[in-house]
Parts: C-alpha cells; sequence; structure tokens
C-alpha cells in the first residue's frame, strides 16, 4: 500500500512518524515554516503547495534549490491549501494519506479540513494525527485493534443510524448518533480490539493517543 505523508497549517506535532513508511512526503505553504523550525528534514519533502498569500515564496524558492523538493502554485481560492494538495497527492497516484496539523489553530481551518475529508471520502483514505488523537470517518464496517483503555469517540456526521459496538465500556446495540441531539464522545475501549458497524450515514471516529 504506497502511503503518502502531508503537513498543513494547524498545530504542529510534537513528534513526526516514521518517515521511511511514506513514498511521499509533502507540505502545505504554511506548515513549511513550522517544519523548517522543528528541524524536519527538508530533503525529504518532495513538494510544497499553496497560494501562497500571506508571504512570498521567496524562502521557499530558495530551500528547494537546495534540498530539491517542487514548488506547486495553487491560486484557485474556490478550495482550501488542504483540498488542493489532497488533489494533487491523488494526481501523483497515492490514494492513503495521513496529514498532521489539520487541527489546533484556528478552529475554522479544522472544520474546512473535516469538510473536505467528508467531500473526498469515497476517493481517498485520510486519516488525521494530532498531539492528542488520530481521527478519520470509517466504513460501514470497521474493526481497530491495539486500542485498549484508549479513548474512543464516534462522531455522526450528520447522522449515523443502527450502530452496534464491540469492545467498549459502553455499548451501542442498533443505536443512532445524531448531530445536535446525541453523539459518542470520551467512550473507553476494554479490549485490545473495538469492532463498530452501522447502517446509514457517515461516522467519525477519533481514538486517543
Amino acid at each position: 500500500m504506497r502511503k503518502a505523508l502531508l503537513f498543513v497549517n494547524g498545530e504542529p506535532p510534537k513528534e513526526f512518524p516514521n518517515l521511511e513508511d511514506y513514498e511521499l512526503i509533502a507540505c502545505t505553504d504554511g506548515a513549511f515554516h513550522y517544519l523548517k523550525e522543528l528541524n524536519f528534514p527538508l530533503e525529504k519533502l518532495d513538494f510544497i503547495s499553496g497560494d501562497f498569500d500571506s508571504h512570498s515564496n521567496d524562502e521557499e524558492i530558495l530551500q528547494s534549490k537546495i534540498h530539491g523538493f517542487e514548488i506547486i502554485e495553487t491560486p484557485d481560492q474556490n478550495k482550501t491549501d488542504f483540498h488542493k494538495a489532497i488533489e494533487i497527492i491523488l494526481e501523483k497516484g497515492f490514494d492513503n494519506i495521513d496529514v498532521y496539523g489539520a487541527s489546533g489553530g484556528e478552529q475554522d481551518h479544522f472544520l474546512g479540513n473535516l469538510s473536505v475529508a467528508f467531500f473526498l471520502k469515497d476517493k481517498v483514505n485520510l486519516r488525521f494525527f494530532d498531539n492528542y488523537s488520530s481521527y478519520y470517518f470509517i466504513p460501514k464496517e470497521f474493526t481497530i485493534s491495539d486500542v485498549k483503555d484508549k479513548m474512543i469517540s464516534l462522531m455522526p456526521f450528520p447522522i449515523a443510524k443502527n450502530i452496534e459496538t464491540k469492545g467498549l465500556k459502553w455499548p451501542l446495540y442498533k443505536e443512532d448518533l445524531i448531530l445536535g441531539e446525541r453523539i459518542g464522545t470520551r467512550n473507553i475501549a476494554e479490549n485490545q480490539e473495538v469492532s463498530i458497524k452501522y447502517k446509514e450515514g457517515d461516522l467519525l471516529i477519533f481514538v486517543g493517543i
């Protein structure tokens, strides 16, 4: 399975994943600055993309000449930098993408990133990681392993019907979750393996670190 790694301009990660797990590594223009400050190995980057609306890209051009990564300008203001970066990665043949920096910072960015993930969920397997949890949309039948004692939250988007779970402290049995009425936050995995299935709608899972 070919995997890509993308950094976007939210809260910087406290630690980086194993870069050897990825065949392609990219960042948006806003994320480039915290990567540089955190001494990320810039030679590992394949490309930087963005509209460079908050600054010139002189520094990126200089670093690209030194480290060999590509600069891709994406001026379309009808899509976010995150959305455009995902489309570039898809065009390069990757449909499994881990994303860091999608939350924290300005919360409209976070909600916008979730909206993009929802829009593209049938085209790409997106998994988000921050300093507190991982989160992603899950299929109608889903099992996750190695989660004993971790926090598990289930968020309908905006509705998920006839949910059944196994392995959670507070299980659901043929129950509905509806945004604005009932959600499934702050549950606990009692087993190493948790399974979830549901009939209709969409479900976003958060798994604590």
